[in-house]
């Protein structure tokens, strides 16, 4: 006879999930006893977390009759007595709503290799086949996030975690203690480099003493990903097109205006006649927008009186816009945010020169997308912004998926990075403002530099950022309010899980948040002592971009940076030999060049030719950020053959998807993210395409030179 199927559903829950925005339920359970083989369970409960934050609404709690009387021994520990369990519902009869309730949750514990071997044998008895979950032991993960302590005990991670237990050895009791502590172990969790369900997954793995030790006292194991099969792309869809084409390619152009002070009457005209839905409206020193709904409505309010009126006094203020070269789900998630159907749209002076409405997106199954970018706008905390952050790697998934080009997904991941950093920037100041610390003391803009800057950030990416504020010397009230602000961004973007930068380039750190003034002093003393460090420090800053603030500051500094570097023979030449030094990445018969099984494709491909490209911009006076950009503008300018730059440009993207692919492998099984790609796992055909890649990187030199003969 075929055993009833358990009814728990594996996890769906990727393991990209950054563990500060899970979504599972903490559980435990009491028994009549500690041996595994002879025990049964008289009481199951369990907490939900939503998003890492404990729903204290949505629990579960219920006594279990467990066919024979509690042992007194027991009874010592948990307080629990056969009158408590008179009358209860067997596990077989109450089992079916408990697993109901935890439903496709990850399932957090505290040694809960005890809870589910004891789950497989009431399962057993009762003759149900049994699926575990997938589940994490919180007790594994404090020995990762704290080692050093005595014990780790329940008790002794609540009292180090500052963690009150209440009912302690009942199941919801410490179902509870669990969660909270679970919470509380995030951030340590993060500080050692474990910030999603895979890394810790991984993390827990290492502990062969104490699995060893659990699997002799025949406690169930805990099952990983590959178990629950929800891998990345097991959970990525998204519906392509929104994340391929900018605004710029559907919006209406030109903008359709009319004044404040005109007559609804001819607003309504104006609409007819062009056969649109709104027209935005000229009033003061912010644009607004009237719509055939609001002239609606003051009809039927007033009647034909309505159409006397002035459109000021109908139309809405301020205009809500969105940058043309913003990509279209960027307007499909404002307009869900914002509940409203029009959107202007703006250059980068904030100029309004096109036009978008719902009508425009229709086509566009912008709620059948994975998120991306619609919750970072609305974000009020760290955590928020790590719930915004938390479908990156699904999004990428969807999009490899698709077969977008990974140009167009580093381009996204960047716009999402800067959009990041800018929400970032914008809780932190609101914080200084409710703590007392007043407003910005000048005006200041706040950059994003390195490959978010260039638009060709990837998955392992990390903080490189700056400031820099319209007046005030070092140490002084200025540069004190923006050091506060540098830091509180930095934190909560690590928080988020944007790591700090190791080598400190943050705007935290004196040496990247200046006055425009010292800024341009200091950028000059890169420029002439030429020494290793100043070269790698213009590098990152030559591809800054301003993501909050007064962008006129930022192109005060870059423009005067672009200009001393372009006048600058010697500078350009040392640039030019670090581009050059490429690692042999080719031996014997064209074996790629391994160290323990993977090369380093930003360091041996990637950064030749963005540095590469970099310099001959700056030759010229390009202003273009973006690697295939620059290199697309020297055509016709340089000794080189355009075949040359092709080869070029398409190296850059076959390294950039080589990259991409290997960092959504690791993130599925918990290894940190580099640009090490582990060749040998490669399809044969990506392989050779690879080492074409590689050979083509050779070619700089011949964008650049013989910088060494040259200094």
């Amino acid at each position: 006879m075929n055993k009833p199927a358990s009814s728990i559903s594996p996890a769906e829950t990727s393991s990209a999930t950054p563990l500060m925005a899970l979504n599972a339920v903490c559980i435990d359970s009491e028994t009549t006893g500690l041996d595994v083989t002879k025990a049964r369970i008289i009481q199951i409960g369990g907490v939900r977390l939503n998003r890492g934050q404990i729903d204290p609404d949505d629990a579960f709690e219920q006594f279990i009759d467990p066919g024979g009387p509690i042992p007194p021994a027991s009874s010592r520990i948990h307080g629990l007595f056969d009158g408590d369990v008179k009358g209860a519902e067997t596990f077989r009869t109450a089992w079916p709503a408990f697993a109901s309730w935890i439903g496709r949750s990850v399932v957090l514990g505290y040694s809960i290799g005890f809870d589910l071997a004891m789950f497989k044998r009431e399962h057993d008895l009762s003759r149900m086949g049994w699926t575990a979950p997938r589940c994490m032991d919180v007790r594994h993960l404090a020995q990762l996030a704290a080692p050093q302590l005595p014990d780790h005990s329940l008790d002794t991670l609540a009292e180090w975690l500052g963690v009150t237990i209440h009912k302690r050895h009942s199941a919801l009791g410490d179902a509870m203690a669990t969660a909270q502590i679970f919470m509380a172990l995030v951030p340590r969790l993060q500080a050692k480099g474990i910030r999603t369900i895979a890394e810790a997954e991984r993390g827990s793995l290492g502990l062969s003493t104490q699995t060893i030790s659990e699997s002799k006292a025949g406690w169930h194991g805990t099952i990983g990903r590959a178990q629950s099969e929800q891998s990345i792309a097991a959970l990525a869809r998204v519906d392509s097109f929104p994340y391929r084409h900018r605004v710029s390619s559907v919006m209406h152009t030109p903008p359709i205006f009319t004044d404040a002070d005109a007559a609804l009457a001819d607003a309504l005209g104006m609409l007819i006649e062009n056969q649109i839905s709104s027209a935005f409206v000229k009033g003061g020193t912010a644009a607004g927008i009237i719509t055939e709904r609001d002239i609606l409505r003051a009809i039927d309010t007033d009647g034909a009186a309505a159409l006397t009126q002035r459109v000021g006094e109908v139309a809405k203020f301020p205009l809500r816009s969105i940058a043309e070269d913003a990509y279209v789900y960027r307007a499909i998630a404002a307009m869900r945010e914002g509940r409203f159907r029009h959107l202007g749209v703006h250059d980068k002076t904030g100029a309004i020169v096109g036009a978008l409405s719902a009508r425009d997106l229709l086509k566009q199954r912008g709620d059948d997308a994975i998120s991306l970018g619609d919750r970072i706008e609305t974000a009020t905390s760290a955590h928020g912004l790590s719930l915004a952050w938390a479908n990156l790697a699904l999004v990428a998934q969807a999009l490899v998926n698709e077969a977008v080009d990974v140009r167009d997904i580093a381009a996204i991941i960047s716009r999402e990075l800067c959009a990041l950093t800018r929400r970032a920037v914008e809780i932190a100041e609101r914080n200084m403002s409710e703590a007392g610390l007043g407003e910005a003391p000048c005006d200041y803009a706040m950059l994003v530099l390195g490959s978010a800057g260039r638009g060709e950030s990837l998955l392992a990416m990390d903080q490189d950022n700056a400031i820099v504020y319209a007046e005030g010397d070092e140490g002084g009230p200025e540069d004190t309010w923006f050091a506060e602000l540098g830091s509180r961004v930095a934190d909560m973007l690590n928080l988020a899980g944007v790591p700090y930068c190791k080598g400190g380039v943050m705007a935290s750190n004196r040496a990247w948040r200046m006055s425009v003034a010292d800024w341009r002093e200091h950028v000059l003393t890169w420029i002439s002592r030429h020494t290793p460090e100043d070269i790698l420090n213009s590098d990152i800053f030559f591809d800054a971009t301003a993501v909050h603030g007064k962008q006129q500051l930022a192109d005060d500094v870059l423009g005067h940076a672009l200009s001393a570097g372009a006048e600058s023979r010697e500078f350009l030449q040392l640039m030019s030999v670090n581009a050059v030094d490429i690692p042999e990445t080719l031996g014997w018969f064209g074996r790629i060049r391994l160290k323990d099984g993977r090369i380093d494709l930003k360091r041996a491909g990637i950064m030749p030719i963005f540095s590469a490209a970099r310099i001959v911009a700056i030759r010229h006076g390009i202003t273009a950020r973006s690697t295939p950009e620059r290199l697309e503008s020297v055509k016709g300018k340089l000794d080189s053959t355009d075949s040359i730059i092709d080869n070029l440009i398409e190296a850059h993207k076959v390294l950039l998807g080589a990259i991409l692919d290997q960092q959504l492998k690791d993130l599925d099984t918990g290894i940190a993210l580099s640009n090490n790609v582990a060749v040998n796992e490669l399809p044969v055909v990506k392989r050779d395409r690879l080492k074409w890649a590689l050979a083509q990187v050779r070619a700089v030199s011949n964008l650049l030179g013989d910088p060494v003969a040259a200094i």
